[in-house]
C-alpha cells in the first residue's frame, strides 16, 4: 500500500526548490533510533515503502515503527511521443520534500542490535545520505 493523501485542494502543483537544512532539528519523539537525512531530496512513495518494508523484516515485526516522511507533493508527467502544449500532464506519483536534517523513520521496541541492522539495511534503499541517531546519543552540532 503506497502512501498518498486521501484527498488534495489541487491536483496538480509546481514542484518549488529544496534549499538549505531544516529550520530546527527537533529530537526523536517516539523512537529511540532514528534516520536521519543529511541530504536534501524528493523522496517517492515507492522509496518509503520498500525502506518501511526492509526495517520491518529485519525487525521481524516486533519493534514499533513511525514513518515522519509523508509523500503529498504530486509529480505529473505526459506519456512519450507527445507534442508540447496542450497543458499539463496527469499525475504519475507522489514525492516528500525531504531537506537536510530530516527524521525519517523512528524505531523502538527491539533490541538495539536488530534496529541498527534494520536501519543500515534501509540506508541502501534510499538514495541520499542518512545518519542513524540514538536518542540517549549527544545531538550532532552540525545536521
Amino acid at each position: 500500500m503506497l502512501l498518498r493523501p486521501n484527498r488534495t485542494k489541487y491536483n496538480k502543483s509546481q514542484r518549488g526548490h529544496l534549499s538549505g537544512p531544516v529550520s530546527s532539528f527537533r529530537p526523536i519523539k517516539n523512537g529511540r533510533f532514528a534516520l536521519i537525512a543529511q541530504e536534501s531530496v524528493l523522496l517517492s512513495a515507492h522509496q518509503i515503502e520498500s525502506t518501511r518494508q526492509v526495517i520491518n523484516r529485519y525487525l521481524k515485526r516486533k519493534g514499533k515503527i513511525w514513518i515522519k516522511a509523508f509523500p503529498d507533493l504530486p509529480v505529473t508527467s505526459k506519456p512519450t511521443e507527445v507534442r508540447m502544449g496542450k497543458g499539463k500532464g496527469a499525475v504519475n506519483e507522489w514525492v516528500c520534500r525531504v531537506r537536510k536534517g530530516k527524521i525519517l523513520f523512528e524505531v523502538d521496541g527491539a533490541a538495539d542490535q536488530r534496529i541498527l541492522e534494520a536501519f543500515q539495511a534501509a540506508r541502501k534503499k534510499l538514495p541520499l545520505k542518512t545518519l542513524i541517531f540514538r536518542n540517549s546519543w549527544k545531538l550532532p552540532l552540525k545536521v
